[in-house]
């Protein structure tokens, strides 16, 4: 019995900062003129053009979490204070993206979610999200749920993953799947080139979806899932790492981690899809994280794709930023919506600490985009 994922829904914070904003303001919190060079460098490689962050602190320079101290750069907040941000936002994002993922798919109600997966690892809450998404908007109390954290950028698979685990075990099962990421909580200011890239990279941003056995009923395109895989990089684990500091949570974001990704990714993808008797050939369309611009290159290149294949994951970089856990499902989202052929196989992957690949095989079917059918006079031989 196979597992669907009917719709999915996505939603960011109220404030957008533009790269060129960031940078700005970056440069003039780090210390030495080399650390200012090395921050216009990398903000003006990244891909990003504008990205969400729960905070607007940013915008001046006497915010109530982040500010600027009198000798020009910037407080580092504890954990425990960037924890009650989150608490606080992600209650309200969690409930606000639940309620629009619901009232979107006409097929599902409330009453019949019988199961919440949420996956996170930029905060910690009990009661949290999952909570406050069955009370606020009454759901069942018997609802199911369940919180995956600290998994990091993959998130969304694992969740999806168990998502369709109880589907495919339950036909009555309906499943809401929502991953939130409040990255830029972690903000880390100092000269070490990880941190300025971190910095440069990640943003904020939820998705959710809604999934289940039952055999989807509108003419709205959606995926039927065929498979999850993970498989792990060698030798690569100290490359990128997410711990917890006093000051935040703290990212180790090697400089050789697309390089990493990209000597493994078609030997690894190779091993994944030959056990499902596919080959890289049968992938009609890929959903690649962003996980940044040099990370999509390095794909693209060694899996030999053409220009416009990561075009959607290319588009999500530049509009969001790397939102960690929900932004595959952003890529994801966004191929439905301008899906123009009836069927395709889709390719999902996803990277994080370990370094972790998580890999979705799915089959997109429907489309979203009617093209017009070409007159006689303009059909040629």
């Amino acid at each position: 019995m196979p597992a669907f994922i009917h719709h999915i829904a996505t939603d960011n914070p109220p404030f957008i900062y533009s790269n060129e904003f960031a940078c700005a303001r970056m440069k003039g919190w780090v210390s030495d003129s080399r650390a200012k060079r090395m921050v216009e460098m990398i903000y003006e490689r990244t891909g990003i053009d504008t990205r969400y962050s729960i905070s607007g602190d940013f915008l001046k320079d006497d915010g109530e979490l982040f500010h600027t101290l009198p000798d020009g750069t910037i407080n580092s907040p504890t954990t425990g204070q960037r924890n009650a941000l989150y608490a606080k936002a992600s209650h309200e994002l969690a409930v606000k993206l639940a309620r629009k993922t619901l009232a979107d798919c006409p097929q599902f109600n409330k009453e019949q979610i019988t199961h919440v997966v949420f996956a996170s690892c930029t905060g910690f809450a009990n009661p949290g999200p999952d909570y406050h998404i069955i009370r606020d908007l009454g759901l069942n109390e018997s609802v199911e749920r369940y919180t995956i954290g600290f998994m990091g950028c993959y998130a969304a698979f694992p969740a999806l993953r168990m998502a369709a685990q109880f589907c495919e075990a339950n036909p009555d099962a309906v499943v809401l799947v929502m991953c939130l990421e409040f990255c830029t909580l972690h903000l880390q200011v100092s000269d070490k080139p990880e941190s300025i890239v971190a910095n440069a990279l990640f943003a904020d941003g939820a998705a959710a979806a809604i999934m289940s056995a039952r055999k989807p009923i509108d003419d709205r395109p959606y995926y039927r899932v065929q498979g999850f895989h993970s498989a792990l990089v060698p030798s690569s684990e100290a490359h990128m790492a997410w711990d917890i500091g006093d000051n935040g949570f703290n990212m180790t974001l090697s400089a050789y981690v697309p390089d990493l990704i990209g000597s493994n990714i078609r030997e690894m993808l190779g091993g994944i899809l030959a056990k499902r008797q596919m080959q890289l050939s049968d992938i009609d369309e890929w959903a690649v994280h962003p996980g940044g611009r040099a990370i999509l290159d390095q794909v693209e290149q060694h899996l030999a794709l053409p220009s416009e294949a990561l075009e959607m994951s290319r588009s999500v970089l530049r509009d969001y930023g790397n939102m960690s856990s929900p932004t595959v499902m952003f890529v994801l989202k966004g191929m439905l919506e301008e899906a123009e052929t009836d069927r395709a196989t889709t390719c999902a992957i996803a990277f994080g600490p370990g370094l972790t690949v998580e890999t979705a095989v799915l089959e997109r079917c429907g489309a979203a985009i009617t093209l017009p059918k070409k007159s006689k006079a303009s059909v040629r031989a």
